[in-house]
């Protein structure tokens, strides 16, 4: 069931990146401008075919999204077709149509999560008290103590723990009371853990701590548990009527928590440069731990699609909703790059300069910000590689 989820979780992910393109696409059409090439990754160039309408269909080696290729992308392009010859409300709204896909792909998909089942991953989470029900509770393995009889006994960070069987005795284990509860009474004996690891059920066989061995440090800042681990407790709740009200209040919160995630990453980058042009290691590799503790690339979104499968359809819904609008709020950020940002000089040079801008100047800024956006998908990689293998 694992395996089938990521796959799905996947193509749901594929599904996201072709969404927001299509965006751009069908609005540049609407809006009189001629695409070029519709592409999907970044080139260097795998596969391509030529369409009828002289659009290209292209499939690209580099992980990083997609694009559109419009006729004249450059702002002071004026033959017919072009963007460049496109009106100002038109330029908008062709730069900010992917942004806005993803946005209402996100609120969609988390309004159909509050339905089914929103995982509880904030203490402030919001939702509306009078319709708002638990309706699943599991228990996950979170840290596990070095020389623990969790590690022992072979147990993994985000194993679910099911039941606790001994003495003829079989508890279900939904949250970390009961827990906590079970192995103090079976404190001392050889118990048997029923755990999902890797969406499979599997049953461990583990030696609880005895009672002399927990008491001494319950008053210390880091006590021994009987099973050696911290227990994560994950609540899923549903709603009825007031599922789209969820979905916007919640995708308020997780709008504020991404952009400060952005904001580390891009002041990481900042001092990993600084300290790579002045020779200080110590503030590169500061830099670079700022950098890549926020975010993750293409193998960290794989681990993560991964680990979500083993939590179910739902869990891994809401991690679809959630990469929909983190994708919106990385392509706003004002890079030149990215439609942000190119929406950003174009606002620019007309309120300012009152004319556009130069094709070198553009070509320059968005070639400065491809290298920055590619250095840091470079450390993320790197670093998401050292971290999952």
């Amino acid at each position: 069931m694992q395996t089938l989820l990521f796959v799905l979780g996947f193509v749901l992910f594929v599904g996201l990146i072709l969404i927001h393109e299509w965006g751009h696409f069908i609005t540049a059409r609407r809006n009189g401008v001629e695409v070029e090439e519709f592409g999907l990754g970044i080139p260097p160039r795998a596969w391509s075919k030529k369409l009828k309408s002289g659009m290209l269909l292209s499939l690209n080696w580099l992980p990083l999204g997609g694009f559109v290729k419009l006729k004249g992308e450059h702002d002071n392009d004026h033959r017919p077709g072009s963007f460049g010859a496109a009106s100002l409300l038109a330029k908008t709204k062709i730069m900010l149509a992917g942004v806005g896909m993803n946005l209402i792909a996100g609120l969609i998909l988390l309004t159909i999560v509050a339905l089914v089942g929103m995982p509880k991953l904030i203490d402030n989470q919001f939702g509306l008290a009078s319709d708002t029900k638990i309706v699943h509770r599991q228990v996950l393995v979170g840290y596990i103590e070095p020389g623990s009889p969790a590690q022992t006994a072979g147990l993994s960070g985000r194993d679910v723990i099911k039941l606790v069987s001994a003495n003829g005795q079989t508890r279900t284990i939904a949250t970390v009371q009961e827990l906590h509860k079970t192995t103090t009474d079976f404190a001392g004996q050889i118990v048997g853990l029923t755990i999902t690891h890797n969406g499979r059920e599997q049953v461990k066989t583990v030696t609880l701590r005895s009672a002399r061995e927990v008491e001494p440090t319950k008053k210390t800042d880091h006590p021994k548990g009987y099973l050696g681990i911290s227990p994560t407790e994950l609540q899923t709740y549903r709603a009825t009527w007031s599922a789209p009200i969820v979905a916007l209040g919640f995708t308020k919160q997780l709008v504020v928590l991404t952009m400060q995630g952005l904001a580390h990453a891009l002041s990481g980058l900042g001092s990993t440069i600084a300290g790579t042009l002045s020779g200080n290691r110590q503030a590169r590799v500061n830099g670079q731990t700022e950098a890549t503790a926020q975010v993750g690339g293409p193998v960290a979104i794989g681990a993560f699609l991964w680990d979500s499968g083993s939590l179910g359809f739902n869990f891994m819904l809401f991690v679809i909703a959630y990469i929909s609008l983190a994708l919106a709020l990385m392509n706003i950020l004002p890079l030149p790059a990215l439609d942000g940002g190119r929406l950003l000089m174009v606002l620019v040079s007309r309120s300012i300069l009152g004319r556009p801008l130069g094709q070198k100047i553009e070509e320059r800024l968005v070639g400065a910000s491809m290298v920055l956006l590619l250095s840091l998908f470079i450390i993320i990689t790197i670093v998401d590689v050292k971290r999952f293998f």
